[in-house]
């Protein structure tokens, strides 16, 4: 064991474990250190998970920090445009009329009019998403969220991505090293060598020896090599909120080369979990998110099947979690991010937003000194644990206000999602105010929170929660709401006539680029 130096500097950052949260996390803090000495370590005997097929908006913004072309992202990671959510059957499993939409739109006059108030008095049979937002129609007619014109990153339309997470590292990794200078070591890591002070050292690997640093982040997925494993950080289990701990993962291709591509993901909910469908160009990613405690896996797989009614499919890749996070991100000088850190479920595609959260927020509060690293976790932490509970709590709202019974199924899934004492406390208690109230800004008061009030909105009126129209507040609203209404509709009317299809603009992209910013 060695110690470090009183006043240590840090200067070389050692990233274990490759896939997109790696790379992400070297390419974020590369670009915005380009003096301080990057290394990934990734072990040649550990392939990635390579699920993680869908972003959220911010994905745009770290792209274009890291420098990335989008034009080249779209062509060698099999990318598509993703502005939304649509959910299937969440409300009652009552057919064809029983789904909606989370838009990435704000709806038309947030926070200037009490749309909800307007809507529940004069038009409740509009599903609130379709009222108040232009992007729904987008993704029911298929639309892309921008033209050809647009330029690389700049949206008509605001949307995140659908991507082969398999070549998403691949591109990052060529970004990283070609572009940015990122140090890349394809080894083993075989032991932890520790500072006298309880600080990792050096990593041992396998052919190049003991790898040291100052500041290690631990990308190497549900394993933990450095948090988990070497520290004994715990993971806080909450399989008592969300149940869901098994997934079987399958690739289709589609019925035709020129066949739509979806412009959102699309959840469709089953008797013990849900189905992910995500269109890429090339092909589609389906998937059966379950409860093992209330469906076997034969049973999930049978689900599965009879969702994409084809017999002549490959068979599903099996993944198994369990619903946590750890009960610290930051301890001494190692970081987690990604799986690492914790997984919950893939509904709402909150992994990558807290990988690209938690790279972001290493490298804008990067510690100068070993000194002061200990605040920056103290708030690194602080923000990470708050910023966990608020996703398994907006996951939680999805099944909280289901109505579904399934008759005929064995499964207690959707009531057992119900029951109070699965509940956390702090959502019962926004419930409780939302019957007078929408969602807002004085619920989620945090700087970068990972949903906005406006995503509540669009779950809550979307499952078809009812606040009390007779005592709901009439608080700050400034504004009418019927204006905004046409305003969203005469935007549906103009999108739709100027917007080309996904498949179209994709295929542009792809032959012809965009224009740079």
């Amino acid at each position: 064991m060695s110690q470090p130096p009183v006043s240590s500097l840090v200067n070389h950052v050692v990233i274990v474990g490759g896939g997109s949260a790696g790379w992400l996390t070297a390419g974020v803090i590369a670009a915005d250190h380009p003096a301080l000495t990057v290394t990934l370590v990734e072990s040649p005997d550990v392939a990635p998970i390579g699920v993680g097929e869908g972003t959220w908006p911010s994905m745009r913004d770290t792209l274009h920090r890291i420098g990335v072309s989008e034009s080249a992202f779209f062509r060698e990671c099999d990318a598509a445009f993703k502005q939304g959510s649509r959910f299937n059957g969440w409300r009652s499993g009552g057919g064809a009329e029983d789904y909606y939409f989370h838009p990435f739109v704000l709806p038309q006059g947030f926070g200037e009019a009490d749309l909800v108030e307007s809507w529940q008095r004069d038009v409740p049979g509009v599903p609130f998403a379709d009222l108040v937002s232009f992007q729904p129609h987008l993704c029911v007619h298929g639309r892309a969220p921008k033209q050809p014109a647009t330029p690389e990153f700049a949206a008509v339309a605001n949307y995140g991505y659908h991507l082969d997470a398999g070549k998403f590292g691949v591109f990052l990794r060529k970004h990283c090293l070609e572009k940015l200078g990122v140090r890349y070591v394809p080894d083993h890591v075989t032991a932890v060598n520790s500072h006298d002070n309880g600080d990792i050292a050096s990593l041992q690997t396998r052919e190049h020896g003991a790898l040291a640093g100052d500041l290690f982040i631990d990308c190497t997925g549900m394993q933990s090599l450095l948090l988990g494993r070497h520290y004994g950080v715990p993971l806080l289990h909450r399989k008592d909120v969300l149940f869901n701990d098994s997934a079987l993962a399958v690739q289709v291709p589609y019925e035709r080369d020129d066949s739509p591509i979806a412009s959102q993901t699309t959840s469709t909910a089953q008797r013990a979990g849900w189905i992910w469908d995500i269109g890429l160009p090339t092909r589609r990613g389906i998937g059966h998110v379950y409860s093992s405690a209330h469906t076997s896996d034969e049973q999930a797989e049978a689900d599965l099947r009879a969702y994409i009614g084809k017999d002549d499919i490959p068979a599903p890749r099996k993944l198994t979690f369990q619903p946590g996070y750890r009960e610290q991100f930051w301890h001494r000088n190692v970081v987690a991010i990604g799986l690492s850190a914790g997984f919950i479920e893939p509904l709402e595609a909150s992994a990558l937003a807290l990988v690209e959260m938690s790279a972001a927020m290493v490298s804008d509060d990067l510690p100068a000194t070993r000194e002061a690293m200990d605040i920056v976790a103290r708030r690194f932490n602080d923000a990470f644990t708050y910023r966990w509970e608020r996703v398994i709590e907006f996951l939680k709202l999805h099944y909280v206000l289901s109505g579904r019974t399934d008759p005929g199924s064995t499964s207690d899934y959707w009531h057992d999602n119900r029951r109070a004492e699965t509940i956390p406390a702090r959502l019962q208690e926004l419930l409780a105010l939302w019957r007078h109230r929408p969602p807002s800004r004085l619920d989620f008061n945090r700087i970068e929170e990972v949903f906005p009030s406006a995503s509540w909105q669009y779950v809550l009126y979307g499952m078809g929660f009812q606040p009390d129209r007779e005592r709901i507040t009439r608080r700050g609203s400034t504004g009418s709401a019927d204006g905004y209404f046409r305003e969203a509709a005469e935007l549906t009317r103009k999108m739709l006539r100027a917007l080309p299809s996904n498949r179209e603009l994709i295929d542009h992209i792809r032959l012809h680029g965009l224009q740079k910013i």
